[in-house]
């Protein structure tokens, strides 16, 4: 019985915040299958993202550089890029050329839920071992913070694709790279102010996190309300990234 409600307490959180976006996507909703398909690659990238990370800490930490150095780097690089980089190879792989793909917010639903499927597998480690307690730490900060790199991958990963459609390659190019790295530099900044043990570091990530949570979920809003048709997917196959 306790670990059915363990397991509750890991899931149902990501599962109201991808409600919450997909109620957003107002013009055409995503199959529902298909939302279902994208949660459970999300929950396969983790496997990649777990090796990927033992391989960067080893490789880090026998680096010989300054603990700091190391940490630094480890946050930014070995978890956070090795994370969200796994989220967009899944993301890409499975929606680019999907007919389904033909409106920005689009993009959003599906980056948010791959993001939310890996939050899920996380939180159920976390929470299975460490109890309810973390399931509750976790719904107000890793699961949202999950969610809002979603939220900008999938805003960079939608104009990446209405740019491919109307023969923009280079423009997507750089859209596509955006929709890495900016999931990537605000993961990595969240990641590194808790592993700075000091009451500076701990008020500046309170800040940081206030702040993050009101602009994305502003922002989300304002891309729900200038959704735009982008193409019928396949009119450029050509990938790119």
């Amino acid at each position: 019985m306790y670990i059915t409600v363990l397991l509750l307490a890991a899931v149902i959180p990501p599962l109201i915040l991808l409600r919450g976006i997909y109620r957003l996507d107002k013009i055409e909703k995503e199959p529902a299958g298909m939302i279902k398909r994208l949660l459970w690659w999300g929950v396969i990238s983790a496997i990649p993202a777990i090796a990927l990370e033992e391989l960067a800490a080893i490789l880090i930490f026998r680096s010989g550089l300054r603990m700091d150095i190391m940490i630094l780097i480890e946050n930014f690089v070995g978890v956070a890029l090795v994370e969200e980089g796994c989220k967009y190879f899944f993301l890409k792989k499975k929606t680019w050329n999907d007919p389904e793909f033909n409106y920005r917010f689009d993009a959003i639903v599906y980056a948010v839920s791959v993001s939310l499927g890996f939050a899920a597998i996380e939180n159920i480690f976390y929470v299975v071992f460490s109890g309810l307690g973390t399931a509750v730490v976790r719904a107000f900060l890793s699961i949202p913070g999950h969610c809002i790199f979603g939220i900008y991958m999938g805003y960079y990963y939608g104009k990446a694709r209405y740019e491919q459609t109307h023969g923009q390659a280079e423009r997507a190019k750089s859209f596509l790279l955006l929709s890495v790295l900016i999931p990537t530099l605000l993961h990595g900044f969240y990641d590194y102010l808790l592993s700075t043990e000091n009451e500076t570091a701990i008020l500046i990530f309170i800040v940081f996190v206030v702040v993050m949570d009101i602009a994305a979920w502003r922002s989300v809003r304002r891309f729900s309300r200038e959704d735009e048709f982008i193409g019928a997917a396949g009119l450029n196959k050509r990938d790119i990234f």
